[in-house]
């Protein structure tokens, strides 16, 4: 499995054609406690940087755009019960939706982990 990382701060691990989305945890830290998720319905056609989910914390709202083109095949539910799995796991079990990718060559376009930790620490 191999995850890549938006400057936006999003996340996808991806097994095979399957990707699975998230926010990163330097993303959780600057919302703070998250009070609500709203993510994608299953079925529905994301382009890559599309927004794709929403997140609210105690501090703000923000968008999550989709890292990669694809359709979503899976919304976590335990986050509509449990948005604090977001602050406890943001990149486990806080993940936001799986998607099949519809173009794998745009992953080229990501950061892969050691990349991401250097855009993170010039921030």
């Amino acid at each position: 499995m191999s995850r890549y990382f938006t400057e936006d701060h999003e996340w996808v691990d991806v097994d095979g054609d399957i990707g699975t989305v998230g926010i990163s945890e330097y993303a959780q830290e600057q919302l703070g406690d998250i009070v609500f998720v709203d993510v994608p319905d299953e079925g529905k056609e994301l382009t890559k940087g599309d927004e794709a989910a929403v997140v609210e914390s105690v501090k703000a709202a923000s968008d999550v755009y989709s890292p990669v083109s694809g359709t979503v095949i899976e919304a976590n539910a335990s986050l509509g019960d449990t948005p604090g799995l977001v602050n406890e796991d943001p990149e486990g079990d806080g993940w936001f939706y799986k998607l099949t990718l519809a173009d794998p060559d745009e992953l080229s376009e990501l950061m892969d982990e050691i990349a991401y930790q250097a855009f993170v620490a010039k921030l």
